[in-house]
């Protein structure tokens, strides 16, 4: 199973103006620092709790249909399944029509499911390709606001401690507050 960004997002969930107002820091000599504190943080909730925060567009790439025949979407939420592809022996990807298959978008995680049978890869490897979109929307406001504000909170963590470890103190972990409100976004499986 491969994953691949097929669109990044437009914007990030926070901004550097914002970003810079919960730190309380004026001047423009740490923008650049801010910006990718933001994009770091975005990165490493998205990596944590399997979201997208933003639209953004991604290809599920499989060597082989799952036995039951449905496939989980490992991002969510997923907006939409923009296309599914099966390549065949000559190497081309040819389109599975939408009718053959149903998208489950409401369920965590999304899944798609054929109708009848799914068509048979031609290539072992990277033979079935999946694209769909997954984000709150395509605006920071769509962002669910706890998801915002332990966003900032691990951006100001990262501002202060710039090392993982710094000397003559304990090690400086992600704050208990920043995965309690990341806590409702949590899939649990059992």
């Amino acid at each position: 199973m491969a994953l691949v960004l097929t669109s990044a997002p437009a914007l990030e969930p926070v901004t550097v103006s914002e970003a810079k107002a919960h730190l309380r820091v004026d001047g423009t000599a740490e923008d650049t620092l801010i910006g990718s504190l933001i994009l770091t943080s975005r990165l490493h909730i998205e990596a944590a709790l399997g979201l997208a925060l933003i639209t953004q567009g991604w290809r599920l790439k499989l060597d082989r249909w799952p036995k039951d025949g449905a496939v989980e979407l490992p991002l969510g939420p997923v907006q939409a399944v923009t296309g599914v592809r099966v390549v065949d022996g000559a190497g081309v990807a040819q389109t599975v029509p939408p009718e053959s298959y149903v998208a489950d978008i409401a369920s965590r995680p999304a899944r798609i499911g054929p109708r009848g049978a799914w068509p048979v890869p031609g290539q072992r490897t990277n033979g079935i390709e999946i694209d769909f979109g997954a984000g709150f929307g395509p605006a920071a406001a769509d962002v669910p606001a706890p998801v915002r504000q332990a966003l900032l909170l691990l951006v100001a963590h990262w501002y202060e401690h710039r090392d993982p470890i710094e000397v003559g103190s304990t090690a400086t972990a992600i704050p208990a507050a920043v995965s309690n409100l990341l806590m409702p976004y949590r899939v649990v499986r059992l």
